[in-house]
């Protein structure tokens, strides 16, 4: 063996970490350990996620300052021509996925992606953008919270009241944009509602508004709300008062405990978290979870995790395309350092991401970054995960700004080793599993050795061959799919 070999988690910890994380590593797995399995590990990381230290993390929002300027100050740099709101939310993207590379806190990160998501707003825009890290804060806050309460936060958020044409809605033109998608989208689901739903849900939600163009400052103006009695589904309200607000909060607590809304949320995470055609059983038992626990998500997910379903889903789900970023750099053990150029990694990162078919929260439709595999199981797809797997491989692209290991780091100095045994040495550094025969047979292809052939330190596979070997892992469906 070229090493001695780490200590692997059991396959079905492994399962456990990796779909609600970024991919496994030396930290990850000594985490679980520390914690006493993945079980406990979960269930720290849902309701104690202080316990994990995230610091290094949490130091990279530094890196890039226009993140914490305030909406009115980013306007008057774009309109000054100082720094556009693309370039900004291009900054966005990128310490979302350092932060997801460096993190010890995945679960919560997992959840903070999964609402920003679900409840969307993209990250290109000339006037949203200009509240949109504040709304992902926002959803950060609320991500491992209750349901009822994100809703609340994210539908009066100023980023989504622009974005959905409510900003400027009036009692004399109520815009339907937003009252249509938070039916829709955000709760009850496609084909829950009807036109005069939708003409009340617009109309309640009058009055919420944002100083466009100017201070860019949030506010509610009594005067622009619709009153009248107001009808959506099994929710009534006299709405008699100017102030609107509170019948805001009831029309959207009503919402986010209806039965409806609890099983499009269920299935939704089941999608993401279990496969692409959860059983309907499945829905029906987490949807029950959610509505006896007052939405609080926690409780769903411990139920989720729990599942004969989830249990038998290893590998069934495959790896979007910043998760496939995230996890080959956190797979190969690559060190990031804060951009001094252009091309640096920490910049490069979402380049690499939209390479592959979309970067953060950049899908340019309400319905927000498609959870289901069939969206990302392309050959435009495959082929652009082979070439970054290839580029990262050989230490080639990005070369700024970043720290590769060498092929020291898996063949040693003094004794040489059997192909098979290295293989396997790299897959469990790689993958945090051992190689299987599969992984063993396409190495052999991508490299031209046998497998019991031995390779030492004058081997041509270390001088200038170990890229494949490299590739040949990180091509493989262990390191695709989780």
């Amino acid at each position: 063996m070229a090493k001695d070999r780490p200590a692997l988690l059991p396959p079905s910890q492994r399962h456990l970490v990796t779909r609600f994380g970024y991919g496994v590593d030396a930290t990850l797995a000594r985490d679980v350990r520390r914690a006493g399995g993945a079980a406990a590990w979960f269930e720290q990381q849902l309701t104690r996620p202080g316990s994990f230290p995230d610091a290094s993390a949490a130091a990279v929002r530094r890196w890039w300052p226009d993140l914490d300027r305030r909406p009115g100050d980013l306007w008057q740099r774009q309109v000054t021509e100082v720094r556009g709101g693309w370039q900004v939310m291009e900054d966005y993207g990128r310490w979302l996925l350092v932060r997801r590379i460096r993190t010890r806190r995945p679960v919560h990160e997992k959840m903070t992606e999964f609402w920003e998501a679900m409840l969307h707003v993209p990250v290109s825009g000339d006037a949203h953008f200009t509240w949109r890290v504040d709304y992902g804060d926002t959803i950060r806050r609320h991500a491992l919270g209750r349901f009822d309460e994100l809703l609340l936060a994210t539908t009066t958020h100023p980023a989504m009241l622009i974005f959905l044409s409510a900003a400027t809605s009036t009692k004399r033109a109520p815009n339907e944009n937003l009252g249509r998608e938070l039916l829709e989208l955000h709760t009850l689901g496609a084909g829950s509602y009807d036109e005069d739903d939708v003409k009340a849900s617009a109309r309640i939600l009058t009055g919420w508004h944002v100083d466009l163009w100017k201070t860019w400052a949030r506010s509610y103006v009594k005067e622009d709300h619709w009153t009248g009695r107001v009808r959506v589904r099994g929710f009534s309200h006299a709405n008699r008062k100017g102030d609107g607000r509170d019948v805001t909060r009831e029309y959207l607590r009503y919402l986010a405990h209806h039965p409806d809304t609890a099983h499009h949320v269920c299935q939704r995470l089941a999608t993401k978290f279990v496969r692409d055609d959860p059983p309907r059983a499945l829905v029906r038992r987490l949807a029950k979870v959610y509505l006896r626990n007052d939405t609080a998500i926690v409780p769903v997910l411990r139920a989720l995790v729990a599942s004969k379903e989830f249990r038998a889903s290893a590998g069934a789900k495959l790896r979007d395309p910043s998760e496939d970023v995230v996890a080959t750099y956190r797979a190969l053990g690559v060190r990031v350092g804060r951009p001094s150029r252009s091309d640096s990694a920490a910049n490069a990162m979402l380049w690499q991401a939209s390479s592959l078919g979309l970067s953060p929260h950049a899908w340019p439709r309400p319905d927000g970054t498609p959870v289901t595999d069939d969206v990302w199981a392309s050959p435009a797809r495959a082929l652009g995960s082979l070439g970054m797997h290839w580029g990262m491989a050989g230490g080639w692209w990005p070369a700024q700004g970043l720290r590769y290991r060498e092929p020291s780091a898996w063949v040693p100095a003094r004794k040489a080793v059997r192909f098979e045994d290295l293989v396997d040495d790299v897959s469990r550094d790689l993958l945090h599993r051992p190689a299987s025969r599969r992984l063993v047979e396409a190495a052999c292809l991508a490299t031209g050795c046998r497998a019991r052939e031995k390779i030492d330190r004058e081997h041509g596979l270390y001088e200038w061959g170990f890229p494949r070997l490299l590739a040949a892992v990180l091509d493989s469906p262990d390191h695709l799919a989780c």
